[in-house]
């Protein structure tokens, strides 16, 4: 018999996990799950295998990709088990965010949302989308818990209000992200180097976000400390690893800032003069920041599914045998589209 692969080692395990502790009260079961979305090439592997330890050279990730590790808490203790899932293509793939997000794995789930500094251009876009649409499937999903256990369902929008402290300013001002979120902010090697007022921008604008989500924001690059720290945040979401108190607000510097620790009053107006305010029309704050990002950042108008390399044409996947028959298919495929083409021709003229 042939043996078993990962994946289907992986699903068995989530749902022996889902059927275990799916009677529970919502507790910790040793095990959580770490989804990075982002940016396209914007470093999400390079920071998931640094977490892990692994020294590898990245490889592109074609569409979801999955792995795992593990960690014990002290001597002669069961190890603890990190999912970690991560979504490639940008924001081309966003049907496959329902893979990993199951009302199984929602009570110990975190997002990682992975950004590239050095495309401010498509900055924007690529955050709205891909926080908006997994915000709609963890919605359902909690929704969904909520007919099957709905003190768990409960316990979830209770827990969101965790980082924000009760006698916080802006408690009422903020709609905190369904499940755990963490903001990165990638290539800040590239960054540093542009003018002072995009990055006053760039850094405003991710205060503003992440602040509004209730979410946790830092910048990292190459650098050794930089993503020391970065990994640090990372096994606090995986395996519960005490969170970091520090906080960088200096846009000059690299920013870090742990949920909870800003606010709007530091965090100030959009960076855009009185006068042209009035001028922006919005129907809610996020939409003004948007506005006074895009004024500045225009987002190009790419079509990012053409980005996207058929991986049946990838050299690097190459095997003689399937690709000859792939040609042969294909070539009978055109064969059948001309000759269909010629029989609705032929019927349109008898009749």
């Amino acid at each position: 018999m042939p043996s078993e692969t990962l994946w289907e080692i992986a699903k068995a395990e989530v749902e022996k996990r889902g059927i275990n502790g799916s009677e529970g009260d919502g507790a910790e079961i040793g095990e959580k799950s770490v989804f990075f979305i982002g940016s396209k090439n914007g470093g999400k592997t390079t920071i998931i295998l640094r977490c892990l330890d692994r020294d590898e050279p990245p490889k592109p990730t074609l569409a979801l990709e999955y792995t795992y590790g593990r960690r014990a808490k002290g001597h002669n203790t069961p190890k603890d088990i990190a999912h970690f899932w991560e979504l490639g293509g940008g924001t081309s793939l966003l049907d496959l965010i329902s893979v990993p997000i199951t009302s199984d794995t929602l009570r110990t789930f975190s997002l990682v949302l992975v950004l590239d500094l050095s495309k401010p251009n498509d900055l924007w876009p690529t955050m709205e989308n891909l926080l908006q649409a997994t915000k709609s499937h963890v919605d359902k999903m909690i929704m969904k818990l909520g007919k099957t256990n709905p003190k768990a369902a409960s316990e979830m929008r209770q827990k969101i209000w965790n980082n924000m402290q009760k006698d916080h300013p802006d408690r009422e001002l903020i709609d905190p992200f369904p499940v755990p979120l963490v903001i990165i902010g990638s290539k800040y090697d590239i960054f540093q180097d542009f003018e002072s007022e995009k990055r006053k921008v760039i850094c405003k604008t991710l205060r503003f976000v992440a602040h509004y989500y209730g979410a946790s924001l830092m910048f990292t690059s190459k650098s050794e400390a930089l993503l020391l720290k970065i990994r640090g945040v990372i096994n606090q979401l995986a395996f519960g690893i005490d969170k970091s108190k520090s906080i960088c607000v200096d846009q000059n510097k690299p920013l870090f800032i742990t949920a909870g620790l800003d606010s709007f009053s530091q965090i100030g107006s959009p960076p855009v003069p009185e006068n042209d305010i009035g001028k922006l029309h919005a129907h809610s704050p996020m939409e003004l920041w948007k506005k006074v990002y895009e004024k500045l950042f225009p987002p190009k108008s790419i079509n990012t599914l053409k980005n996207i390399k058929d991986p049946a044409r990838d050299p690097q996947y190459a095997e003689s045998e399937v690709d000859e028959m792939r040609i042969q298919k294909d070539q009978e495929l055109e064969q059948y589209k001309r000759s269909s083409s010629k029989s609705w021709k032929q019927i349109e003229l008898d009749s």
